[in-house]
């Protein structure tokens, strides 16, 4: 009797025993999880800093070709003034008449108007090419995205 008793409290212990080990085994698998979880956050982070990094290259190269842009137009438009001075210039040696300066003024008028037809076309084109790499970042979203989902998969 008190050896069945005592084998009892044995076999208790040792299922007590096992319950523990698997408690164990449960809480090693939750911290296996967690440091997945963790691992996956600290990816997630890492893309949004290279997306970030990437698009303020991105603006960082638009602007720079903004300035050279606007510098280049600035350069055009002191040639203009220089060439416009010795036009100016000429036809006071020549004596031209003031009806041919008219005349030539207003022709300058339609080239202005050219100009600015030129420079909407010209925005109109750099729109076009902001909404084309939108739609590129989007793309690579979905690309990043679908990665991320087969990566998730294959474990």
């Amino acid at each position: 009797m008190n050896m069945n008793r005592e084998r009892e409290r044995e076999r208790e212990r040792e299922r007590e025993r096992e319950r523990e080990r698997e408690r164990e085994r449960e809480r090693e698998r939750e911290r296996e999880r967690e440091r997945e979880r963790e691992r996956e956050r600290g990816e997630e982070r890492e893309r949004g800093e290279r997306e970030r990094e990437r698009e303020r290259e991105r603006r960082e190269e638009r602007e720079r070709e903004r300035e050279r842009e606007e510098r280049e137009r600035e350069r055009e438009r002191e040639r203009e003034r220089e060439r416009e001075r010795e036009r100016e210039s000429e036809r006071e040696k020549e004596g031209e008449s003031k009806r041919e300066r008219e005349k030539e003024r207003e022709r300058e008028r339609g080239g202005d108007q050219r100009v600015e037809e030129n420079k909407e076309r010209e925005r109109e084109r750099e729109r076009e090419r902001e909404r084309e790499r939108e739609r590129e970042r989007e793309r690579e979203r979905e690309r990043e995205r679908e990665r991320d989902i087969e990566t998730l998969r294959e474990r």
